[in-house]
C-alpha cells in the first residue's frame, strides 16, 4: 500500500491519515531528485550567463569592426594633413600684388589653390574636418597651446591665434590645433 495511489483509510479514533512509512529507497530517490534539480538550476544559470557573455562579446566585436572601418584611415589622414598644410603655406606665400602682373605665377597659384580645395573636399567626404578655433574657449582635448598672448578684447583662455589647424575624423580629434591663448 505504501506504493499505491489508493487513499488510505483515516484512523477511526483521531480522523487523521496514518503516516506513510518511507522506505530507504524513496529517501534515496528524493535526495537524488533534489540533487538533480539543484544541478539543473546551476547548469541553467551557467547557460544563461554564457549566452549573455557571447552576446556581449558579439556586440563588442561589432563595435570594434565598425570603429575599424571608420578610423582605419586615421594614420593615412594624418600623413595627408602635412600635404594640405604645405599646399596652404604655398598659396599663402604668394604675394597677391604680383599675381596680376605675372600670368605664370597666377596659373601656378590657381593650380595650387584648386589642388588644396580638391584635397579638402576629399577630406570632407571621408569625415575629416578642419578645426579653426579662433575666438573659441581653449579646449585641451582639441587644442594645443603654444603660447599666451595679452588681448584685452577677449576673455582669458580664448584662442586668439592659430598656428596650425587641427582636424577631427568623425568627431575624434586626430590632430589638435596649435594655438595661442589670451591671458
Amino acid at each position: 500500500r505504501d506504493y499505491s495511489t489508493e487513499k488510505q483509510p483515516a484512523d477511526e479514533q483521531t480522523g487523521e491519515q496514518p503516516k506513510k512509512l518511507e522506505s530507504p529507497e524513496i529517501e534515496k530517490l528524493t535526495k537524488e531528485l533534489a540533487a538533480a534539480k539543484e544541478q539543473n538550476a546551476e547548469l541553467l544559470d551557467k547557460y544563461k550567463r554564457s549566452l549573455a557573455d557571447s552576446e556581449n562579446m558579439r556586440n563588442r566585436l561589432n563595435k570594434q569592426i565598425s570603429d575599424a572601418k571608420i578610423f582605419g584611415i586615421q594614420s593615412f589622414c594624418k600623413d595627408l594633413l602635412e600635404v594640405a598644410d604645405t599646399l596652404g603655406h604655398a598659396t599663402q606665400a604668394v604675394p597677391q600684388e604680383k599675381l596680376s602682373g605675372n600670368a605664370d605665377l597666377k596659373n601656378l597659384f590657381e593650380g595650387l589653390s584648386m589642388t588644396r580645395a580638391s584635397l579638402l573636399q576629399v577630406f570632407k567626404r571621408h569625415g575629416l574636418e578642419p578645426l579653426d578655433p579662433i575666438k573659441q574657449k581653449f579646449n585641451p582635448n582639441l587644442h594645443e597651446a603654444l603660447f599666451q598672448k595679452e588681448d584685452s578684447t577677449v576673455e582669458p583662455n580664448t584662442v586668439v591665434e592659430v598656428t596650425k589647424l587641427g582636424y577631427t575624423l568623425h568627431e575624434r580629434c586626430i590632430r589638435p590645433a596649435l594655438v595661442g591663448v589670451s591671458k
